[in-house]
């Protein structure tokens, strides 16, 4: 088993809380006028999912884990909850339910002085009540319990858990209070009935009135669980699924030093990794994405055991630590293997696929993980898909002011209003962009009104961006600077359609939200495929249907993740530019070397695209800059000759093999081979392009297998481009070397007809349907098929002229690989076509038929 894996019977999550008084109250009592015998206390190792009205969703799914996936190795903090009719008896032994039903009666939760009126009324009367002796006595009792060898009271997590909570209609995430390292039976007591105050703060009086629960019918649990000391290690959040696209084959999973309601509330930007689940399930370790986070600050114990200062307080953290990992690989993906076995649980429980939003924590001591929370996520999970939105600005941007990392996909634009404090409310307008630090569950009010936000801090998984999902809001998240750059009252457009990176514009800019419908579409012979490029889109483009993908380029990833010259990074003393040099130094800094940053960036953007269309084909095409555009990368001006016509030049296949490049080649095999052999993502095959000879084939797939990746083994297939002349013509001779061929209808209609593509000049005189070209595309298909070889088509043409798809579906073409904007048009006119095709053979053999009788 993995490290963390294992069942572990004598560690400490599985301390059973023993020797719990179950303290009951019976129907005689005066307090209560229903149930037989209730519990006041119980053992969350006595609940389940089935106890959900009696200690709220929170602690009846920790309570779930405990019982059901222990034995799977996941380990959970054992404890004790109070139950809802402990709740129940508190608000009648001191007669406050008429008292709070008054206070909240005919509240508007859009009249925020009122609502701020009545939630401080209806505090002040919780705090200032008693709580029960027997509710008291029962708690102590369990809390006695959980004492250590040594007698000495444990330092416990007193969270809320409201019996409405964690239900589909809402998440009710952070809507009530939660205290850390709480030690001894005074502070105890004093932490649950804060948590019970907590259910009237103005943010979840505000949030049950939006949800449509009735204030009378929530009632409020507290678990009380030994505290992991993360303080000492680190904590974070886990989605099952990926929160910016919905795409489900992911694990999404943030950390940052310290306890974990740093990362829950945005406080600091966390390390975040992306895990693919299909392939970690049959045993690879596919960490298809990972990016550093600052984690400037670190929550740690306070002194309040000593009885001074409070409970809980923030450190900075050197930064040599903050350049590392929060945790090691063999942590990361023993979490995820934790959210698989998760999900697959509460999906078996609900009898539905059941996304899951989970808290984790390693304990600093003893080194082991945690389970702190689990409840169903409730926002990209239930979004319907018949229909595929995505927005587009109609005009550059420019230079963005700040960025960060973007929440879904959308573009908002208004006036930008800086706020530091939820109690600046009256300045806010409807429809504004609220820039602020970072949010709690007080901003709540404010985001309601809001267009979008843009924050200082925050990852992915903070409640900035949890909130803004639920709400469809605009978010940017973890900018650094939004307060100090972005002016209050300035006009600004927030755009999160541009990638993983979301952008804050200076002024108003134009954009347009454009709708697919997805359903009911045909199936069709030639299959449908995609060009993608760049792979932070990857996930989103997964959405639209298709076949696969026909093209991934590897020259976003270069150009634009990894932005430097291949060779500066082998031999980086070549570099004269002692401004580049820094900046290649300032870019590899925290990767084992300036090459491992290489292949890590490339693997992980490989990887990305692959894992979002798993396990449908993608056929990723070596690199095929041209020498003045490697030049334009950090240091590639040492590298590249100065060449008149660079696009018939030193590119493609000739650079893999040649003296002057091979060492870079190996590094895009490298970086391939991790893919396919530590990730499990087998479905990439490579494609070799700009190939003149078939002699020069036979250098690069040796080349190829020099570096492991050797054709026919461990399923390994290679394809090779069909985009000159030479390749049609030589056509049988490259089928004896390659699996499949993608016609790059750009490059051959130029070679074909002798023009530059890049000129002005000769540009009326391009076209794909020119009978000669034509004619090449013809003898391709035909050859190919003869030899049992696959052929398609990587380019518009198809999209643009409906008469040249007809033209490749006629010829029996395997495959068209078109723009995402194109491919569910393209895939009905073929539907059409193949109609049009099957109804005339049809028509033509009964004719025949017919004539012969």
């Amino acid at each position: 088993m993995a490290e963390g894996d294992s069942a572990d019977p004598e560690g400490a999550g599985s301390r059973r809380v023993k020797g719990v008084r179950e303290a009951t109250v019976r129907t005689d009592s005066p307090t209560l006028d229903h149930g037989a015998s209730t519990r006041l206390v119980v053992s969350l190792a006595e609940v389940g999912l089935g106890s959900l009205a009696e200690v709220g969703g929170k602690n009846a799914s920790l309570g779930e884990m405990i019982r059901r996936l222990k034995p799977q190795g996941v380990r959970v903090p054992e404890g004790f909850a109070t139950t809802a009719a402990a709740y129940r008896l508190f608000l009648r032994a001191n007669g406050l339910g008429p008292a709070l039903e008054r206070a909240l009666s005919g509240i508007d939760g859009s009249d925020l002085e009122a609502l701020r009126a009545a939630g401080q009324a209806c505090r002040e009367l919780v705090l200032a009540a008693r709580l029960p002796e027997e509710l008291i006595e029962a708690m102590q009792s369990a809390y006695q319990a959980m004492a250590g060898p040594d007698g000495q009271p444990r330092a416990v997590a007193v969270r809320s858990s409201a019996t409405a909570e964690d239900l589909p209609e809402a998440s009710f995430a952070g809507q009530q209070e939660t205290f850390l390292h709480v030690v001894g039976e005074a502070a105890l007591l004093e932490a649950c009935q804060r948590c019970y105050a907590s259910l009237f703060t103005d943010r979840a009086i505000s949030y049950r009135q939006h949800h449509g629960f009735r204030h009378q019918d929530v009632a409020l649990s507290i678990g009380v669980q030994e505290m992991v000391r993360s303080d000492l290690a680190a904590a974070g959040v886990m989605f099952t699924l990926d929160t910016e696209t919905g795409f489900r084959d992911v694990v999404l999973l943030t950390a940052a030093y310290g306890l974990g309601e740093n990362v829950v509330q945005g406080a600091v930007n966390p390390d975040e990794w992306l895990i693919h689940k299909p392939t970690l399930e049959e045993g690879y370790a596919p960490l298809i994405s990972r990016r550093l986070g600052s984690k400037a600050l670190r929550l740690v114990y306070g002194d309040a055991a000593a009885g001074e200062g409070p409970a809980v307080r923030n450190e900075s953290v050197p930064e040599e630590e903050r350049r590392r990992w929060a945790l090691t690989r063999e942590e990361v993906l023993t979490l995820a293997r934790w959210a698989c076995r998760i999900e697959r649980h509460y999906s078996e429980q609900r009898g539905t696929p059941t996304p899951m939003d989970l808290e984790w924590a390693k304990d600093g001591l003893s080194g082991e993980l945690f389970i702190l929370q689990a409840r169903p996520e409730t926002v990209e999970s239930r979004r319907g898909g018949a229909v595929l939105r995505s927005w587009h600005l109609r005009e550059p941007g420019g230079e963005p002011i700040v960025t960060g990392r973007a929440i879904g996909s959308s573009v908002s634009g208004g006036l930008a209003r800086v706020i530091n404090d939820p109690s600046e409310i009256e300045r806010f307008q409807p429809g504004e962009l609220l820039i602020t630090r970072r949010t709690d569950p007080d901003w709540e009010p404010i985001l309601k009104k809001a267009k979008g936000v843009v924050t200082d801090q925050g990852g992915r998984t903070c409640h900035a961006a949890i909130i803004a999902r639920e709400m469809g809001i605009t978010a940017i998240v973890g900018t650094g600077e939004a307060t100090r750059r972005l002016q209050d009252g300035q006009p600004i457009t927030v755009s999160c359609c541009e990638g993983d990176e979301g952008h804050v514009y200076p002024g108003l800019l134009a954009f347009e939200v454009r709708e697919q419908h997805l359903e009911d579409l045909p199936r069709t012979r030639t299959r449908v495929l995609m060009n993608v490029g760049n792979p932070e889109e990857a996930f989103q483009l997964a959405a639209i249907p298709c076949d696969g993908v026909g093209l991934a380029r590897l020259e976003f990833i270069i150009a634009n993740q990894i932005k430097v010259h291949p060779l500066a990074l082998l031999t980086p003393e070549r570099v004269a530019s002692s401004r580049e040099r820094e900046e290649i130094a300032r870019l590899t800094s925290g990767h084992d070397s300036p090459t491992e940053y290489y292949v890590d960036l490339l693997s992980q953007g490989m990887a990305r695209i692959a894992a979002a269309f798993h396990p449908k084909p993608v056929i990723l095409r070596f690199s095929d800059f041209k020498s003045n555009e490697y030049a334009r990368l950090l240091g590639g001006a040492a590298f590249e000759p100065k060449e008149e016509n660079p696009m018939i030049g030193w590119r493609g296949a000739s650079r893999y093999a040649s003296p002057a490049f091979r060492e870079a080649f190996a590094l895009e095999c490298r970086a391939l081979r991790r893919v396919r052999e530590e990730m499990g993502l087998v479905n990439v095959i490579p494609m070799v392009p700009f190939c003149r000879t078939p002699e020069e084939a036979d250098r690069v797939l040796a080349e190829m297998a020099g570096q492991g990746l050797v054709r026919g083994e461990k399923g390994l297939q290679v394809y090779v481009m069909c985009e000159m002349p030479s390749n049609v013509v030589a056509a049988e001779a490259f089928a004896e070397r390659f699996d499949g061929f993608s016609i790059g209808s750009n490059d051959l209609t130029q070679l074909t007809l002798g023009l530059d593509r890049d000129s002005s000049l000769v540009a009326e005189l391009f076209d794909e349907r020119h009978p000669a070209v034509k004619t090449m595309i013809r003898l391709a298909i035909e050859t190919a098929h003869r030899c049992g070889r696959k052929i398609g088509i990587c380019g518009q043409a198809p999209s643009d002229y409906p008469d040249f798809a007809r033209f490749l579906v006629e010829l029996g073409i395997d495959s068209i690989s078109l723009n995402p904007d194109a491919v569910l048009s393209t895939r009905l006119r073929i539907a059409e076509i193949e109609g049009e095709l099957v109804g005339g053979v049809k028509q033509r053999d009964e004719l025949t038929t017919s004539l012969a009788k």
